[in-house]
């Protein structure tokens, strides 16, 4: 009876001593920004907490959505904003004045590796910061800042180089979001280049209907990719939906892939732009599986393909896809 006593009491207290994680808060001091002034953290594009100036400082005691997280601190109209690390631990906030770019931010190990890095590679020229970051992640493979620089530029870096430095990750890393993002652009990716064969795929059109980019082959294809929140594309479409109709009664077809994630948003954009050709997505952002595919790293982007399935063009727009449809088709 004795030693079950004893056996309890030690469980007692051990379960008091036993040190429980430290939960994330962020204090803010700033200057310029007005009282009632309320501030936002986005995760992944969405909002998940708010909390308002008082007396030039402010205190967020958030439930973490991720631990370490890639968060954005912002005002509503993101005229004052500044992107972080943050960790379950409490960590403080120091700007200098209304624009948080240049605030100091303790109490996260990630955050000031992050502070360190980009305030050497702020003031670089895009290619140089570009090399910087890509030195950063040869030499720290275990961190998480890595992950995430890596799974940004895998489509401009190409498949080769991603793997390259994507192997020597922790299995820690690689199973992070960002990790996961990198190893399936690697699985699925295909670079395919002028005088290459097309790469078939399937997607689900607007209706929910299954369509594969090899239905349409016998025709002149436009693999065309873009998203209703991109401008460029947007200002495009009309100049599209002209070369459609001039070309589609000669045999030119167009198979559009978006990179939406928002289905209502996506099919307003095609019913208001009058885009009558066949349209795909699932809806997976930037990890949409043809975009991984065909290694896509910015938008509008498109591949032309003639009849046979090889790829005879790429990023070809207005007046230049209007010259190559008339070579090829009349």
């Amino acid at each position: 009876m004795k030693k079950i006593i004893f056996g309890i009491i030690v469980l007692i207290f051990a379960s008091c001593t036993e040190k429980k994680e430290a939960a994330f808060s962020l204090t803010g001091t700033t200057i310029g920004i007005e009282n009632g002034t309320f501030l936002y953290l986005d995760y992944e594009n969405e909002v998940f907490d708010s909390t308002k100036v008082e007396n030039n400082s402010f205190t967020f005691t958030s439930v973490l959505p991720a631990s370490p997280a890639k968060l954005w601190l912002h005002t509503k109209d993101f005229s004052t904003y500044r992107p972080f690390w943050a960790e379950n631990k409490p960590m403080n906030f120091v700007a200098v004045d209304a624009n948080f770019k240049n605030a100091n931010i303790t109490g996260s190990e990630i955050e000031s590796l992050s502070q360190t890095l980009y305030q050497y590679t702020d003031s670089l020229p895009r290619q140089e910061r570009i090399k910087k970051e890509m030195e950063f992640v040869k030499k720290h493979p275990n961190s998480i800042i890595s992950a995430h620089i890596l799974s940004v530029y895998a489509t401009t870096w190409g498949r080769e180089k991603t793997l390259e430095l994507y192997e020597p990750f922790s299995l820690e890393n690689k199973r992070t979001d960002y990790g996961q993002h990198i190893g399936r652009y690697i699985a699925l990716n295909k670079e395919p280049k002028i005088g290459d064969q097309f790469v078939d795929f399937e997607s689900e059109n607007p209706m929910g209907e299954v369509k594969k980019l090899s239905e349409l082959t016998g025709n002149i294809i436009l693999l065309e990719f873009w998203a209703s929140w991109c401008g460029p594309c947007r200002q495009e479409n009309p100049n599209l939906v002209k070369t459609y109709q001039e070309f589609s009664p000669q045999g030119f077809e167009i198979f559009a892939v978006s990179l939406d994630e928002n289905k209502e948003s996506w099919i307003g954009a095609i019913e208001k732009d009058n885009l009558i050709w066949e349209h795909v997505s699932d809806l997976k952002g930037s990890s949409n599986e043809a975009s991984l595919i065909y290694g896509i790293n910015g938008i509008p982007d498109n591949f032309l393909l003639a009849e046979d399935g090889t790829i005879i063009g790429r990023n070809l727009r207005g007046e230049k896809l209007n010259e190559k449809l008339e070579e090829l088709l009349n």
